[in-house]
């Protein structure tokens, strides 16, 4: 059985495209491999977070995941800060990597460029905390996008490094893990790209958004004024809606809709009234369970407990073989 980590920093509600994008996978990642789900509060210091925001959003995510179906009985999930092993083998690699090497990290620069008056030595360090989370469980899987494909190259670099310097074969060699060629993959709502908290809040669509907030979002979705010619190449705005008619409605409704697009007899207020009915119900269950969890402060509180025992019982053994082979003693 593999060990699966993956983490998400507490920077508020879940969308569409985090669900689609990672969740649904790892709730059936849950039945066949050993996997570990962090909530990343200590990568979230870099942009210091008012102490009552933090707090707030470990519990807004966790009550999330929940109730996308991620289960503490099948998975272990815990918050990155309930396992200072994590701080202390953040410490240790720190001593095998360059300040060049983080230097030239693509993310680092792209956070100077956009925080001047921030750099701060946590970003810089961002990718050796990275690896702490991975190395701690020795995890064999990690699932990343693109945008961290460089990092997880470095935790294996990190990770050979320290294997070669004790000349052990402790470290495995982490690998990205990805779910398929088809993702479904969620666009925005103004035709810009994938679904992101980036773009805005109304081209977003939040698993938390009541009713009548979805409504005005998808009603609002851009469109063009409708195809002129039969089985014309559909402009992106186009693609999106039917991209995301396509992750919640039925086949014969998309294909009822692709047949009119064809034809040009598409009405596109139509199409979003029923892309919003199909959402609704989508998103209802959801919405409900998450209002659940996230007014059982209790059963939140024993779930983050039960795993950090978890974590920690990993992370515990992980730190005692390493202080060994370093040479730390008693």
């Amino acid at each position: 059985m593999e060990i699966v980590l993956s983490g998400m920093r507490p920077t508020g509600n879940l969308h569409l495209g985090s669900y689609f994008g990672a969740l649904k996978n790892y709730i059936a990642l849950q039945e066949t491999e050993n996997c570990y789900f962090f909530i990343a509060d200590y990568h979230l210091l870099t942009t210091h977070p008012h102490p009552e925001d933090l707090q707030k959003n470990v519990r807004t995510i966790l009550a999330q995941y929940l109730a996308c179906g991620l289960d503490p009985q099948k998975s272990t999930i815990y918050v990155q800060s309930s396992v200072p092993q994590v701080a202390e083998l953040y410490m240790y690699l720190n001593m095998l990597v360059y300040v060049g090497e983080l230097q030239r990290v693509a993310a680092f620069k792209e956070k100077v460029r956009q925080n001047p008056n921030n750099v701060n030595a946590g970003l810089l360090t961002y990718p050796t905390l990275m690896a702490a989370d991975i190395l701690l469980h020795r995890a064999t899987k990690v699932p990343v996008g693109k945008d961290q494909q460089q990092h997880l190259e470095m935790t294996r670099d990190f990770a050979q490094r320290f294997n070669n310097m004790y000349k052990v074969d402790y470290f495995p060699m982490p690998q990205a893990f990805n779910f398929g060629e088809n993702l479904i993959k969620i666009p925005s709502l103004d035709g810009n790209g994938k679904m992101s908290k980036s773009c805005g809040e109304q081209a977003t669509i939040y698993l938390t958004d009541e009713s009548n907030e979805l409504k005005k979002k998808i009603m609002r979705a851009k469109t063009d004024t409708g195809p002129v010619e039969k089985n014309q190449e559909k402009p992106i705005e186009i693609q999106n809606l039917f991209a995301l008619m396509r992750s919640v409605s039925k086949t014969e409704v998309v294909q009822q809709f692709e047949d009119a697009y064809n034809d040009c007899t598409i009405r596109y207020g139509d199409m979003k009234k029923q892309l919003f009915e199909d959402m609704n119900i989508f998103l209802t269950p959801i919405r409900e369970k998450i209002k659940q969890f996230s007014s059982d402060e209790k059963y939140l509180n024993d779930v983050m407990e039960i795993g950090a025992q978890k974590a920690r019982k990993s992370a515990e053994q992980t730190i005692k073989d390493i202080r060994e082979i370093i040479g730390f003693r008693g």
